[in-house]
């Protein structure tokens, strides 16, 4: 190649990078408020570990009754492992039990949903140079909208481990702008506002929730790692949370799946296996459930049309 056939190629790369620069940054358009529902809902959750198999479950006990869920879940799995065929999804057998597990394409394609929650892997940097998780997202939010005009669309927001070099809370509070939404959510949102994906604050609600302990706020919990499980050693799990942090999360998806405020909802739940779960003491309880409820009233991709309104 001759030296302005280089030029042209460097001139070219420099465009495409500053197109993509430019398509990254560009604004998310906040979707359309959604309508109240009333009628229990029937949910696919779609993922991996930081779904688990007793967040869903404790989310059934704290929605009204009928509420049902089947999922697909591994560990670590991103979007595009659960999408291709050919890519192994680790601990696959073993992390999809009947009666929750069905098959996500059949189960998504079926439209029998009210509502599919997505869920990416994370590393989320690697999910999105790596895994092309912004495309997957797309490929299976349309399997949603070609499946049914009803069901309701979720992108489950979760966190990164608590030793992460740049700090948990502040990779928290950093990404979801920056990675969660304009360059996980944005391409999608663009082309389908009125068909948007909506948004589940899972790791804003937990690093609220972190905070408030921090502060003294919450009887009987005094740290973020009290949220989060431990290994088999008895060493602290940096990335899966506990019985407590699963509670969190499911009034989170409760909060923002009803769009109803979880005061006065159950404290004292069983895990998937029927075994009673740890559980925060009634006062404790109450007052993670108003920051949760806060929480997600503040970020309008929740859907909720009060977002943003004082709570």
């Amino acid at each position: 190649m001759g030296r302005r056939g280089v030029l042209a190629a460097g001139a070219a790369a420099a465009t495409l990078g500053l197109m993509v620069f430019a398509t990254r940054s560009r604004s998310v358009p906040v979707p359309p408020p959604l309508a109240p529902l009333v009628e229990p809902l029937k949910v696919f959750h779609l993922g991996h570990s930081l779904v688990g198999p007793d967040m869903p479950h404790m989310l059934t006990q704290l929605a009204p009754e009928g509420h049902s869920y089947n999922s697909q879940l591994g560990s670590g799995t991103s979007l595009r492992a659960h999408w291709e065929p050919d890519e192994d999804i680790l601990d696959f057998e073993t992390a999809n039990q009947p009666p929750a597990y069905r098959d996500a394409r059949e189960a998504i394609g079926s439209g029998e949903y009210s509502a599919v929650v997505l869920t990416e892997m994370v590393e989320l940097r690697d999910a999105l140079k790596y895994f092309d998780a912004a495309r997957y997202l797309g490929k299976w939010a349309d399997l949603v909208r070609q499946s049914s005009p009803e069901t309701r669309l979720y992108l489950y927001e979760t966190w990164h481990r608590l030793d992460d070099p740049d700090g948990w809370l502040q990779r928290v509070e950093r990404d979801l702008e920056a990675l969660w939404t304009r360059q996980l959510l944005g391409a999608d949102n663009r082309c389908n506002p009125q068909r948007p994906v909506y948004l589940i604050p899972g790791g804003q609600a937990l690093a609220a929730v972190a905070r408030a302990a921090e502060a003294g706020e919450i009887p009987g919990l005094a740290s973020r790692e009290a949220l989060f499980a431990r290994t088999p050693e008895g060493g602290l799990d940096t990335i899966h949370i506990n019985d407590l942090g699963a509670y969190v999360v499911a009034l989170t998806h409760y909060a923002v799946l009803y769009q109803r405020a979880p005061a006065g909802l159950p404290h004292q739940l069983a895990r998937a296996d029927g075994t009673p779960a740890e559980a925060f003491s009634p006062e404790a309880a109450a007052r993670v459930q108003q920051i949760v409820w806060k929480t997600v009233r503040a970020l309008p991709r929740t859907g909720l049309a009060a977002a943003g309104a004082p709570a």
